[in-house]
Protein backbone atom coordinates (compact mmCIF):
# COMPACT_ATOMS: atom_id res chain seq x y z
CA UNK A 1 0.00 0.00 0.00
CA UNK A 2 1.22 3.61 -0.48
CA UNK A 3 3.72 4.90 2.02
CA UNK A 4 4.97 1.58 3.20
CA UNK A 5 8.61 2.25 2.28
CA UNK A 6 9.50 5.87 1.64
CA UNK A 7 13.15 5.65 2.64
CA UNK A 8 15.82 6.92 0.32
CA UNK A 9 19.01 5.34 1.69
CA UNK A 10 22.07 7.56 1.60
CA UNK A 11 24.89 5.13 2.39
CA UNK A 12 25.64 5.41 6.09
CA UNK A 13 23.02 3.67 8.18
CA UNK A 14 22.18 0.98 5.62
CA UNK A 15 23.98 -1.81 7.49
CA UNK A 16 22.58 -3.50 10.58
CA UNK A 17 25.93 -3.07 12.35
CA UNK A 18 25.37 0.72 12.28
CA UNK A 19 22.73 0.20 14.98
CA UNK A 20 24.63 -1.99 17.39
CA UNK A 21 25.65 -1.09 20.92
CA UNK A 22 26.51 -2.95 24.11
CA UNK A 23 24.01 -2.60 26.95
CA UNK A 24 24.98 -3.68 30.48
CA UNK A 25 22.48 -6.14 31.87
CA UNK A 26 21.92 -3.92 34.90
CA UNK A 27 20.63 -1.11 32.65
CA UNK A 28 17.47 -3.06 31.73
CA UNK A 29 14.62 -1.77 33.91
CA UNK A 30 12.53 -4.54 35.47
CA UNK A 31 10.03 -2.17 37.11
CA UNK A 32 8.88 1.33 36.18
CA UNK A 33 9.73 4.50 38.08
CA UNK A 34 7.34 5.44 40.87
CA UNK A 35 5.54 7.71 40.30
CA UNK A 36 5.53 7.20 36.55
CA UNK A 37 6.63 10.74 35.70
CA UNK A 38 9.67 10.44 38.00
CA UNK A 39 11.40 8.63 35.14
CA UNK A 40 14.34 10.48 33.64
CA UNK A 41 13.98 12.34 30.36
CA UNK A 42 16.86 12.86 27.94
CA UNK A 43 16.05 15.82 25.71
CA UNK A 44 17.80 16.02 22.34
CA UNK A 45 16.97 19.23 20.50
CA UNK A 46 19.12 19.85 17.48
CA UNK A 47 22.62 18.91 18.65
CA UNK A 48 22.00 19.71 22.33
CA UNK A 49 21.40 17.07 25.00
CA UNK A 50 19.75 17.97 28.31
CA UNK A 51 19.05 15.76 31.32
CA UNK A 52 15.63 16.18 32.92
CA UNK A 53 12.67 14.15 34.20
CA UNK A 54 9.37 13.33 32.53
CA UNK A 55 7.58 15.54 35.06
CA UNK A 56 9.51 18.48 33.49
CA UNK A 57 8.09 17.83 30.01
CA UNK A 58 6.13 21.09 29.83
CA UNK A 59 9.40 23.04 30.07
CA UNK A 60 10.46 21.64 26.69
CA UNK A 61 7.14 22.13 24.90
CA UNK A 62 5.60 25.36 23.65
CA UNK A 63 2.09 26.64 24.05
CA UNK A 64 0.28 25.41 20.94
CA UNK A 65 2.26 22.18 20.59
CA UNK A 66 0.32 18.91 20.43
CA UNK A 67 1.10 15.46 21.79
CA UNK A 68 -0.34 12.48 19.91
CA UNK A 69 -0.72 9.33 22.01
CA UNK A 70 -1.61 5.74 21.19
CA UNK A 71 -4.64 4.77 23.30
CA UNK A 72 -4.56 1.04 22.52
CA UNK A 73 -5.13 -1.08 25.62
CA UNK A 74 -2.89 -4.06 26.35
CA UNK A 75 -4.79 -7.28 26.87
CA UNK A 76 -3.56 -9.77 29.52
CA UNK A 77 -2.47 -12.00 26.67
CA UNK A 78 -0.46 -14.72 28.42
CA UNK A 79 -2.99 -17.45 29.19
CA UNK A 80 -2.47 -20.68 31.11
CA UNK A 81 -4.86 -23.46 30.16
CA UNK A 82 -5.48 -27.18 30.19
CA UNK A 83 -5.61 -29.13 26.95
CA UNK A 84 -8.38 -31.75 26.96
CA UNK A 85 -8.47 -34.80 24.72
CA UNK A 86 -9.32 -38.48 25.08
CA UNK A 87 -5.76 -39.36 26.01
CA UNK A 88 -5.81 -37.03 29.00
CA UNK A 89 -5.06 -33.43 29.92
CA UNK A 90 -1.89 -31.34 29.73
CA UNK A 91 -0.93 -27.87 30.84
CA UNK A 92 -0.26 -25.38 28.02
CA UNK A 93 0.56 -21.68 27.88
CA UNK A 94 -0.72 -19.48 25.08
CA UNK A 95 0.49 -15.97 24.30
CA UNK A 96 -2.01 -14.18 22.08
CA UNK A 97 -0.49 -12.45 19.06
CA UNK A 98 -3.23 -11.02 16.87
CA UNK A 99 -6.99 -11.27 16.46
CA UNK A 100 -7.92 -12.31 12.92
CA UNK A 101 -11.65 -11.80 13.51
CA UNK A 102 -13.83 -11.63 16.63
CA UNK A 103 -12.95 -14.65 18.78
CA UNK A 104 -10.28 -16.05 16.43
CA UNK A 105 -6.68 -15.48 17.52
CA UNK A 106 -3.17 -16.34 16.50
CA UNK A 107 -1.09 -17.39 19.50
CA UNK A 108 2.23 -18.86 20.50
CA UNK A 109 1.78 -22.21 22.24
CA UNK A 110 4.25 -23.48 24.82
CA UNK A 111 5.05 -26.32 24.59
CA UNK A 112 3.60 -26.37 21.08
CA UNK A 113 3.77 -30.15 20.77
CA UNK A 114 1.02 -30.49 23.36
CA UNK A 115 -1.68 -29.00 21.14
CA UNK A 116 -2.92 -29.68 17.64
CA UNK A 117 -5.93 -29.14 15.39
CA UNK A 118 -9.17 -30.12 17.07
CA UNK A 119 -7.84 -29.92 20.63
CA UNK A 120 -9.95 -28.10 23.20
CA UNK A 121 -8.25 -25.93 25.82
CA UNK A 122 -9.93 -24.88 29.09
CA UNK A 123 -9.01 -21.61 30.81
CA UNK A 124 -9.68 -20.03 34.18
CA UNK A 125 -10.06 -21.54 37.62
CA UNK A 126 -13.43 -23.06 36.74
CA UNK A 127 -12.49 -24.04 33.19
CA UNK A 128 -15.66 -22.48 31.80
CA UNK A 129 -13.92 -20.52 29.06
CA UNK A 130 -12.77 -22.81 26.29
CA UNK A 131 -11.00 -22.52 22.99
CA UNK A 132 -10.63 -24.88 20.05
CA UNK A 133 -7.34 -25.13 18.17
CA UNK A 134 -7.93 -24.90 14.43
CA UNK A 135 -4.41 -25.11 13.03
CA UNK A 136 -0.80 -25.25 14.18
CA UNK A 137 2.30 -24.10 12.29
CA UNK A 138 5.38 -24.66 14.40
CA UNK A 139 4.84 -22.82 17.70
CA UNK A 140 1.96 -20.73 16.29
CA UNK A 141 -1.64 -21.87 16.59
CA UNK A 142 -4.98 -20.43 15.53
CA UNK A 143 -7.54 -20.81 18.28
CA UNK A 144 -11.23 -19.89 18.39
CA UNK A 145 -12.62 -18.93 21.78
CA UNK A 146 -16.16 -19.91 22.68
CA UNK A 147 -16.83 -16.90 24.91
CA UNK A 148 -16.31 -13.16 25.11
CA UNK A 149 -14.55 -11.61 26.95
CA UNK A 150 -11.39 -13.66 26.91
CA UNK A 151 -10.11 -15.24 30.12
CA UNK A 152 -7.87 -12.94 32.17
CA UNK A 153 -4.24 -13.90 31.91
CA UNK A 154 -0.92 -12.30 32.77
CA UNK A 155 0.51 -9.25 31.09
CA UNK A 156 2.72 -10.25 28.12
CA UNK A 157 5.92 -8.66 29.38
CA UNK A 158 8.76 -8.33 26.87
CA UNK A 159 11.19 -11.25 26.72
CA UNK A 160 14.02 -9.26 28.32
CA UNK A 161 11.86 -8.73 31.44
CA UNK A 162 10.01 -12.04 31.49
CA UNK A 163 13.35 -13.88 31.40
CA UNK A 164 14.31 -12.24 34.70
CA UNK A 165 11.07 -12.32 36.67
CA UNK A 166 7.50 -13.61 36.52
CA UNK A 167 4.71 -11.21 35.56
CA UNK A 168 2.56 -10.37 38.57
CA UNK A 169 -0.53 -8.42 39.58
CA UNK A 170 1.41 -5.14 39.69
CA UNK A 171 2.11 -5.45 35.97
CA UNK A 172 -1.62 -5.34 35.23
CA UNK A 173 -1.46 -1.66 36.21
CA UNK A 174 2.16 -0.84 35.39
CA UNK A 175 2.08 -2.16 31.81
CA UNK A 176 -0.90 0.01 30.82
CA UNK A 177 -1.11 3.71 30.01
CA UNK A 178 -3.46 5.88 32.05
CA UNK A 179 -5.35 6.79 28.85
CA UNK A 180 -5.62 3.24 27.46
CA UNK A 181 -9.00 2.70 25.82
CA UNK A 182 -9.49 0.21 23.00
CA UNK A 183 -8.19 -3.32 23.81
CA UNK A 184 -6.05 -5.10 21.24
CA UNK A 185 -2.33 -4.73 21.94
CA UNK A 186 -0.11 -7.57 23.12
CA UNK A 187 2.71 -5.16 23.95
CA UNK A 188 2.44 -1.73 25.53
CA UNK A 189 3.06 1.55 23.69
CA UNK A 190 5.73 2.13 26.31
CA UNK A 191 6.51 5.84 25.89
CA UNK A 192 3.01 6.50 27.20
CA UNK A 193 3.65 4.57 30.41
CA UNK A 194 5.37 7.67 31.83
CA UNK A 195 2.26 9.83 31.88
CA UNK A 196 0.12 10.46 34.95
CA UNK A 197 -3.22 12.23 35.09
CA UNK A 198 -1.54 15.07 36.97
CA UNK A 199 1.12 15.47 34.26
CA UNK A 200 -1.55 15.53 31.55
CA UNK A 201 -3.37 18.27 33.50
CA UNK A 202 -0.18 20.35 33.77
CA UNK A 203 0.47 20.00 30.05
CA UNK A 204 -3.08 21.10 29.25
CA UNK A 205 -2.68 24.12 31.53
CA UNK A 206 0.53 24.94 29.64
CA UNK A 207 -1.42 25.05 26.39
CA UNK A 208 -0.27 21.69 24.99
CA UNK A 209 -2.96 19.81 23.10
CA UNK A 210 -3.56 16.05 23.27
CA UNK A 211 -4.85 13.85 20.47
CA UNK A 212 -5.42 10.11 20.41
CA UNK A 213 -4.80 7.53 17.73
CA UNK A 214 -5.05 3.75 18.01
CA UNK A 215 -2.42 1.27 16.83
CA UNK A 216 -2.68 -2.24 18.22
CA UNK A 217 0.88 -3.32 18.98
CA UNK A 218 1.79 -6.85 17.94
CA UNK A 219 4.42 -9.24 19.26
CA UNK A 220 6.42 -8.51 16.13
CA UNK A 221 7.63 -5.36 17.85
CA UNK A 222 10.18 -7.60 19.63
CA UNK A 223 11.35 -9.45 16.52
CA UNK A 224 15.02 -8.82 15.77
CA UNK A 225 16.33 -7.71 12.41
CA UNK A 226 18.16 -10.70 10.92
CA UNK A 227 19.49 -9.31 7.65
CA UNK A 228 22.69 -7.28 7.47
CA UNK A 229 21.35 -5.00 4.72
CA UNK A 230 18.42 -3.33 6.41
CA UNK A 231 16.54 -2.63 3.17
CA UNK A 232 15.92 -6.40 2.96
CA UNK A 233 14.08 -6.49 6.29
CA UNK A 234 10.34 -7.24 6.14
CA UNK A 235 8.20 -5.38 8.66
CA UNK A 236 5.34 -7.02 10.55
CA UNK A 237 1.82 -5.69 10.03
CA UNK A 238 -0.15 -3.84 12.70
CA UNK A 239 -3.66 -2.41 12.52
CA UNK A 240 -4.59 1.11 13.45
CA UNK A 241 -7.04 3.96 13.10
CA UNK A 242 -6.93 7.77 13.02
CA UNK A 243 -10.31 9.46 13.26
CA UNK A 244 -11.25 12.48 11.10
CA UNK A 245 -11.54 14.74 14.15
CA UNK A 246 -8.00 13.80 15.19
CA UNK A 247 -6.74 14.76 11.73
CA UNK A 248 -8.51 18.11 12.07
CA UNK A 249 -6.83 18.76 15.45
CA UNK A 250 -3.37 17.97 14.10
CA UNK A 251 -3.76 20.02 10.93
CA UNK A 252 -5.06 22.97 12.97
CA UNK A 253 -2.00 22.71 15.24
CA UNK A 254 0.34 22.81 12.27
CA UNK A 255 -1.54 25.69 10.64
CA UNK A 256 -1.13 27.70 13.84
CA UNK A 257 2.62 27.04 13.98
CA UNK A 258 2.55 24.37 16.70
CA UNK A 259 4.63 21.24 16.68
CA UNK A 260 3.21 17.72 16.57
CA UNK A 261 5.06 15.39 18.95
CA UNK A 262 4.33 11.67 18.68
CA UNK A 263 4.33 9.86 22.01
CA UNK A 264 5.93 6.59 21.05
CA UNK A 265 7.06 4.99 17.84
CA UNK A 266 3.66 3.34 17.39
CA UNK A 267 1.87 6.70 17.23
CA UNK A 268 4.58 8.01 14.92
CA UNK A 269 4.39 5.07 12.52
CA UNK A 270 0.60 5.34 12.30
CA UNK A 271 0.71 9.10 11.66
CA UNK A 272 3.32 8.71 8.95
CA UNK A 273 1.32 5.90 7.33
CA UNK A 274 -1.70 8.21 7.23
CA UNK A 275 0.37 10.97 5.62
CA UNK A 276 1.88 8.82 2.88
CA UNK A 277 0.49 11.06 0.13
CA UNK A 278 2.03 14.17 1.67
CA UNK A 279 -0.92 15.30 3.76
CA UNK A 280 -2.39 13.69 6.85
CA UNK A 281 -5.74 11.97 6.25
CA UNK A 282 -8.05 9.69 8.27
CA UNK A 283 -6.74 6.13 8.33
CA UNK A 284 -8.08 2.68 9.12
CA UNK A 285 -6.24 -0.51 8.26
CA UNK A 286 -2.84 -2.18 8.32
CA UNK A 287 0.57 -0.58 8.20
CA UNK A 288 3.97 -2.11 7.53
CA UNK A 289 5.81 1.20 7.25
CA UNK A 290 9.59 0.89 7.68
CA UNK A 291 11.19 4.20 8.67
CA UNK A 292 14.96 4.38 8.35
CA UNK A 293 17.57 7.01 7.45
CA UNK A 294 16.61 8.83 4.28
CA UNK A 295 12.91 8.86 5.15
CA UNK A 296 11.18 12.25 4.85
CA UNK A 297 8.75 12.85 7.69
CA UNK A 298 5.34 14.15 6.69
CA UNK A 299 3.24 14.32 9.85
CA UNK A 300 5.38 14.80 12.96
CA UNK A 301 7.91 17.30 14.29
CA UNK A 302 9.31 15.31 17.20
CA UNK A 303 9.11 12.10 19.18
CA UNK A 304 8.97 11.05 22.81
CA UNK A 305 10.20 7.49 23.13
CA UNK A 306 12.01 5.04 25.38
CA UNK A 307 15.48 3.62 24.69
CA UNK A 308 15.36 0.78 22.18
CA UNK A 309 17.07 -2.53 21.61
CA UNK A 310 20.26 -2.59 19.55
CA UNK A 311 19.95 -3.69 15.93
CA UNK A 312 16.21 -2.91 15.95
CA UNK A 313 13.94 -1.13 13.47
CA UNK A 314 12.98 1.32 16.23
CA UNK A 315 16.59 2.43 16.56
CA UNK A 316 16.60 2.96 12.79
CA UNK A 317 13.50 5.12 13.14
CA UNK A 318 15.28 7.28 15.74
CA UNK A 319 18.27 7.66 13.40
CA UNK A 320 15.91 8.68 10.59
CA UNK A 321 14.48 11.45 12.77
CA UNK A 322 17.58 12.99 14.37
CA UNK A 323 20.38 11.61 12.20
CA UNK A 324 22.68 8.66 12.83
CA UNK A 325 25.47 10.71 14.52
CA UNK A 326 23.02 12.33 16.97
CA UNK A 327 21.34 8.98 17.65
CA UNK A 328 24.74 7.58 18.62
CA UNK A 329 25.42 10.65 20.79
CA UNK A 330 22.07 10.22 22.56
CA UNK A 331 22.67 6.55 23.31
CA UNK A 332 26.28 7.13 24.37
CA UNK A 333 25.07 9.83 26.77
CA UNK A 334 22.31 7.60 28.14
CA UNK A 335 24.75 4.73 28.74
CA UNK A 336 27.36 6.95 30.38
CA UNK A 337 24.76 8.57 32.64
CA UNK A 338 23.00 5.44 33.85
CA UNK A 339 19.65 5.86 32.14
CA UNK A 340 17.33 2.87 32.46
CA UNK A 341 16.52 1.11 29.19
CA UNK A 342 13.60 -0.56 27.40
CA UNK A 343 9.91 -0.88 28.21
CA UNK A 344 9.97 0.04 31.91
CA UNK A 345 12.94 2.37 31.50
CA UNK A 346 13.48 6.10 31.06
CA UNK A 347 12.40 8.28 28.14
CA UNK A 348 13.82 10.63 25.56
CA UNK A 349 12.34 13.66 23.80
CA UNK A 350 13.81 13.96 20.31
CA UNK A 351 13.42 17.18 18.36
CA UNK A 352 15.37 17.28 15.07
CA UNK A 353 17.29 20.29 13.78
CA UNK A 354 14.57 21.30 11.34
CA UNK A 355 11.16 20.41 12.78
Amino acid sequence: MPGEDLAAPTGEGEALSDYDYVLPDAAIALRPAVPRDAARLLVSEGGRITDAHVRDLAAFLREGDRLVVNDSRVIPARLTGERVREGGTARVELTLLAEEEPGLWQAFAKPAKRVGPGDRVRFGADGRVTGTVLTRDGPTVRIRFAADPLPTGAMPLPPYIAAKRTPDAQDLADYQTVYANLPGSVAAPTAGLHFTDALLDRLAAHGVGLSRVTLHVGAGTFLPVKVERIDAHEMHAETGEIAPETVDEILATKAAGGRVIAVGTTALRLLESAAADGRLAPFKGETRIFIRPGYRFQAIDGLMTNFHLPRSTLLMLVAALIGLPQMRAVYDHALRNDYRFYSYGDASLLIPDHP
